[in-house]
């Protein structure tokens, strides 16, 4: 399955191709995506802990190889060592960016066929 476009961003607005619905903050994966609410993990509005392993579990299991974060469009989601580290220790390169550097690269990746998966967080 290949990993679905990001069609659009814009401030608390996000766009997957194929899906009927839009986005504040999204989980993508190959052949999905579906809403992402990190506070679902307990992190808080002031955007801590950050990101949690628990965050990346599901696009993990649906077979990304690369993940993708997008920690906002002025970088306030922050995303710990130990999220890091989590990542990397189940063979899954992680990269993580501004949330409109994250897209892009995100979408370049697709693009060529990558199973790439990824985090989006899209306003602060």
């Amino acid at each position: 399955m290949s990993s679905p476009e990001i069609a659009s961003l814009s401030w608390g607005h996000m766009k997957v191709k194929g899906c009927s619905s839009s986005y504040k903050d999204c989980k993508v994966w190959p052949g999905g995506s579906r809403a992402w609410d990190w506070r679902e993990t307990g992190t808080n509005l002031q955007h801590h802990p950050g990101v949690q392993p628990a965050d990346l579990e599901e696009v993990l299991k649906k077979g990304a190889e690369l993940l993708i974060i997008g920690r906002g469009m002025n970088e306030a989601l922050q995303v710990p060592p130990s999220t890091l580290d989590f990542v990397k220790q189940k063979g899954v390169d992680v990269q993580v960016f501004q949330t409109e550097k994250a897209v892009a690269e995100y979408n370049k990746m697709a693009a060529q066929g990558a199973k790439v998966g990824g985090v989006f967080h899209s306003t602060c």
